[in-house]
């Protein structure tokens, strides 16, 4: 499906130590997990701030509530968006994303190794093991400073 979308234009370079500060406070951002810590969730932020946080029991469904929000407001521009997972980034994770034209993502676990590929084949900047402050980028790391690069 990825060989019809246009590869996500360069630019909208983002700060490790923000990327970082974002994990966190999606984490401040889930109702439902504090109350069942059974839940995961996705987030939108742009330069202005956070855009949308959805929660579900499956993460890739949080994942289709938060890029349906972005694809039915008018005001959403994912070139400058970031999306922000609470668990792992699979291939279907980082697929959502280029299609929505999101250019970085953001999980607090490990990619697969497909979502890796898939990102590097699109120009998605896509960063794991997001926590204690740290994170490593996997793919296009122009758009990523001050952090390790894979």
């Amino acid at each position: 499906m990825l060989d019809r979308c246009e590869p996500l234009p360069e630019g909208g370079e983002w700060g490790a130590d923000a990327l970082s500060k974002l994990v966190v406070e999606l984490a401040g951002r889930q109702p439902l997990f504090r109350a069942t810590g059974g839940s995961h969730a996705a987030g939108l932020v742009t330069r202005a701030g956070w855009q949308a946080v959805r929660e579900d029991v499956g993460r890739h469904n949080a994942v289709d509530k938060a890029v349906g929000w972005a694809l039915l407001s008018n005001g959403w521009c994912g070139n400058a968006g970031v999306l922000i997972v609470s668990g792992r980034c699979g291939f279907e994770v980082a697929q959502k994303a280029v299609m929505a034209r999101i250019p970085v993502v953001v999980s607090i676990s490990a990619p697969t190794s497909l979502a890796v590929e898939v990102a590097r084949s699109a120009n998605l900047t896509l960063a794991g093991f997001a926590r204690d402050g740290r994170l490593t980028v996997y793919s296009c790391p122009e758009r990523v400073t001050g952090c390790a690069k894979l």
